[in-house]
């Protein structure tokens, strides 16, 4: 019980307003506070700490810009989730799993969040939506996959998440449930053993945390990751490619080492999403492919993340890798690897059909 108060404590002592910052960094107090009553800001101490100056890849992720109010052309919801939402706070995308939200409350409220038109605003998430989405679940047996978010699913208490996850785990359609939280990077306090010991009662479960630089792996990261790995749980990590933050393949190769190295694989590197408040993180695409070219063969196959754009309008994760087909037709495929080099696979010479009668073999 003391490890949850504490992480309750860390939270609590937060920097939310702009004369720390300015105390401590010289910023603008104004300029922050202006963007906060649009756009709210929580910083754990934690995080907080690992700044080490003004406009630094932590101090970019976590303190409001002034250039976010300046970004009023991109929408609110790129990704049409409330299109996709069938019942409040539930969307229903992909045929056999839906996202849940359970929370609008973040540890942190990450200046580039896909849902900052909603993260710690007045809430509209409540037991209610949260049955009717339990609910809608149940009544629909092709969903064998529910991914808790929001907000981040620990923020509630280890018995609301209790109650959430016993209430999934009795549905017999639901085969895995999973966890999309960012507490191991901003607030790794929030990973106890009472919250690893209620999880691992739920198998399988699976979670996915975010880190973006390799900063953000301290030995508090690290214990947090590894007592969650210990408990049964596989994690993985989705990556956002920022502008200032990330976008170069020798800091991103370091993250996905370190990843590694505290049990956690490299899942998706994300293009940012059109979302507004966020346009000065974006890169080009090409940025996210010439990574991709310099990580793919240049280190551990695993190690190397699925770059995806979040198809805008609602049309799911989209992959995008370098070009390593050059040409192929009915006789070969010229390849070409990591290397730049071209090699030549011959094609078989015959090829499987299925009609709706039977797989016939057909020779060329």
């Amino acid at each position: 019980m003391e490890q949850m108060e504490q992480w309750t404590i860390d939270l609590r002592n937060s920097v939310t307003q702009g004369a720390k910052l300015e105390d401590d960094f010289g910023a603008d107090a104004g300029e922050v506070d202006a963007v906060c009553k649009v756009y709210p800001m929580r910083i754990p101490r934690y995080y907080y700490n690992l700044i080490r100056k003004k406009g630094d890849p932590i101090w970019m992720q976590s303190v409001a810009s002034i250039n976010e109010l300046m970004d009023e052309g991109s929408p609110e919801d790129p990704l049409h989730e409330e299109e996709d939402s069938p019942v409040p706070r539930l969307t229903h995308r992909y045929p056999d799993r839906v996202l849940l939200l359970i929370t609008d409350r973040c540890p942190m409220y990450c200046r580039f969040c896909t849902r900052k038109r909603m993260v710690g605003q007045t809430s509209a998430i409540s037991e209610k939506t949260i049955a009717m989405g339990i609910d809608y679940i149940r009544s629909h047996k092709e969903i064998r996959d529910v991914l808790l978010s929001g907000g981040d699913p620990l923020m509630v208490s280890d018995r609301k998440l209790e109650r959430i996850i016993s209430s999934l785990r009795a549905i017999r359609h639901v085969e895995i449930i999973r966890i999309g939280t960012r507490f191991p990077c901003v607030l790794p306090s929030r990973i106890t053993d009472q919250l690893c010991n209620m999880l691992k009662k739920y198998h399988p479960i699976f979670i996915n945390t975010h880190f973006n630089h390799p900063r953000e792996i301290t030995p508090q990261a690290k214990e947090a990751c590894e007592r969650l790995a210990n408990a049964g749980i596989p994690l993985g990590c989705q990556t956002v490619l920022l502008k200032g933050v990330n976008d170069d393949p020798v800091i991103l190769k370091e993250l996905m080492h370190k990843l590694l190295m505290m049990r956690v694989r490299p899942y998706y590197l994300y293009q940012a999403d059109l979302t507004r408040g966020t346009n000065h993180f974006r890169t080009r695409v090409e940025t996210g492919l010439e990574i991709m070219q310099a990580l793919r063969g240049f280190t551990t196959g695993f190690a190397v993340p699925q770059f995806v754009i979040d198809a805008p309008g609602g049309g799911g994760k989209i992959p995008l890798m370098p070009d390593y087909v050059v040409k192929f037709d009915e006789k070969e495929i010229i390849l070409r690897n990591f290397e730049g080099k071209q090699y030549c696979y011959p094609q078989t010479s015959q090829r499987y059909v299925k009609d709706t009668r039977e797989i016939e073999l057909i020779n060329f």
